[in-house]
């Protein structure tokens, strides 16, 4: 789809809808031009037959053969790659972010459907469990018990700003939900419309092409808080992924509870991902790792969920040529575009109001950009006393900035993780020496992080089966969740048990002769089927 066959509205149900809402354009935040074409927002009336038809799509979709089912997500991936440059070129254009990463990301996205395809195929995220019948047990007998799991229903998913492909419109949320058997809505994220277009409609050219109820997918355009809201509340909607602020997320969580029915919301928020540099990492080469944790925190712009806000260095001689390794580092880096004018002015903000705290210094800063939107990398500089004192200093950043914490000992550490809200994920630079420290610290991290990492950087999350991408409040609003890897689709299913059922009454799953050769735990220990029909 080329920038002149956009439409420039919604798709709901595999129709184009105009909206009655007001408007919006995308913004190239690099020069501050409006992009055409101008997006039509729909209203609340109008958003409920996306959810209406959402509802109408559950019992077919909810019920489809694996083969079919598979095929439709890989379906989505092939008409993703199909749509060329031009979605290349328009993801550039509406986030400033370069070619080389938009194309990453691209393939993040297709790599992940084709992922959850195999996950349908191989079926264990159903859930087969069978308790046979024993109607010989004394003192009572046992009834025939079958459990599998099934999708909640219509899932509203929210497009994220930072990754307009893999977080959005055919990200992981989207992904996930569909693969579980949920219809999805997802709210397009004002800032990339055009590249939520074009895959909205390699989402809907799939719907078509396997036959599926057109329900099972649509793409809303709309003011983000009105139709925000009413997707949270909507009745059919029966689940909520969501990337993006603390604020928006937090609203939504407030939203879904207070339903007649509260229904459970996957948000994504707020973490500054801390990194824990040891004594013996630093023996080596303190410079090499000064230069790749600027890096981390300069690449995208900063604008990364996992970018390390915090990094505790140890005091005496091999902290100190580490730090200067990083001012070296920061000196000579330029700033990047960021995705919008507000999500650079709230860099700033945060910035100034860092700077400005007792016991902290500018360690140094790099230049800014060529473009609009475009601030200089800071790194801040305190202490480990400095830092317990004041809460202030774990304020979230998002953007190219971050703050270095001199530490005397293994105890402030752990006083500094004790004192942190959830956090996606949490850093360990070590060599074999300093295993006793970070043996101490792990029990600790454990509890407000939800991936540790050794010798590497959070920066960059591999998509798999072991990914977790989750964390504790507010890092998600459900710590015992990922929105990355394979354990994304539980997020979306409930267990129901069904006793006693005829098995020409059962679901195809749970029959005698296993249809589907799905894997089940059968009276305790699990059957493998050796493959899906």
């Amino acid at each position: 789809m080329t920038e002149q066959s956009l439409t420039g509205h919604s798709i709901i149900a595999g129709q184009t809808v105009t909206g009655r809402g007001g408007t919006a354009s995308g913004v190239n935040p690099a020069t501050g031009e409006n992009l055409e074409p101008e997006y039509s927002l729909l209203d609340t009336t109008q958003l409920a037959a996306a959810t209406a038809a959402a509802q109408d799509a559950y019992a077919s979709f909810s019920t489809l053969d694996p083969e079919t089912h598979a095929s439709f997500l890989e379906r989505i991936a092939d008409n993703i790659e199909a749509a060329g440059p031009a979605l290349v070129e328009r993801a550039m254009a509406e986030t400033g972010l370069p070619e080389a990463r938009i194309t990453g990301e691209r393939a993040r996205t297709t790599g992940q459907l084709r992922l959850f395809a195999s996950v349908v195929r191989q079926g264990d995220f159903r859930g087969v469990r069978v308790d046979p019948a024993m109607p010989g047990r004394t003192p009572l007998p046992r009834a025939d018990i079958r459990q599998r799991k099934i999708p909640v229903g219509p899932v509203a998913v929210f497009g994220a700003s930072n990754f307009p492909l893999a977080f959005s419109t055919a990200g992981g949320d989207t992904a996930s939900a569909l693969a579980a058997g949920c219809p999805v809505i997802v709210k397009a994220h004002n800032a990339h419309p055009g590249t939520g277009e074009i895959t909205g409609r390699a989402i809907t050219d799939a719907v078509r092409d396997l036959g599926l109820h057109p329900g099972v997918f649509s793409l809303v355009y709309g003011p983000g808080a009105v139709i925000g809201q009413a997707l949270a509340t909507d009745p059919a909607v029966k689940a909520v992924g969501f990337t993006g602020s603390r604020s928006g997320g937090m609203a939504l969580v407030t939203a879904a509870a207070n339903r007649p029915e509260p229904i459970p919301v996957y948000a994504e928020m707020s973490s500054i991902n801390p990194v824990f540099v040891f004594e013996g990492a630093l023996a080596d080469d303190a410079e090499a790792l000064g230069s790749a944790y600027v890096t981390s925190v300069t690449g995208s712009s900063g604008q990364l969920c996992t970018a390390p806000g915090l990094l505790f260095a140890p005091a005496g001689a091999a902290g100190d040529r580490f730090v200067a390794a990083v001012e070296q580092a920061v000196k000579a880096a330029a700033g990047q575009t960021m995705l919008t004018q507000g999500i650079a002015a709230s860099w700033q903000e945060g910035v100034t109001t860092l700077a400005g705290e007792a016991g902290v210094e500018l360690l140094a800063a790099g230049t800014e950009g060529s473009t609009l939107n475009a601030p200089a990398p800071s790194i801040f500089s305190t202490d480990a006393e400095t830092f317990l004192a004041n809460d202030a200093l774990q304020a979230e950043i998002f953007g190219a900035a971050s703050l270095v914490i001199r530490y005397s000992s293994a105890g402030e550490l752990a006083d500094a993780v004790e004192s942190m809200e959830g956090q996606l994920t949490a850093s360990l630079h070590l060599a074999e020496a300093d295993y006793p420290a970070a043996r101490e610290l792990l029990p600790v991290l454990e509890r407000r992080v939800g991936r540790i990492l050794v010798n590497g950087w959070p920066t960059g999350v591999e998509v798999g089966h072991a990914m977790v991408h989750g964390g504790p409040f507010p890092a998600t609003s459900d710590g015992r969740s990922t929105s990355v890897g394979t354990l994304a689709v539980d997020r979306f299913l409930r267990p129901v048990a069904y006793q006693n059922i005829p098995d020409a009454l059962l679901p195809i799953p749970l029959q005698q002769d296993n249809p589907w050769k799905l894997n089940r735990l059968v009276d305790g220990t699990m059957e493998y089927a050796g493959g899906n029909a």
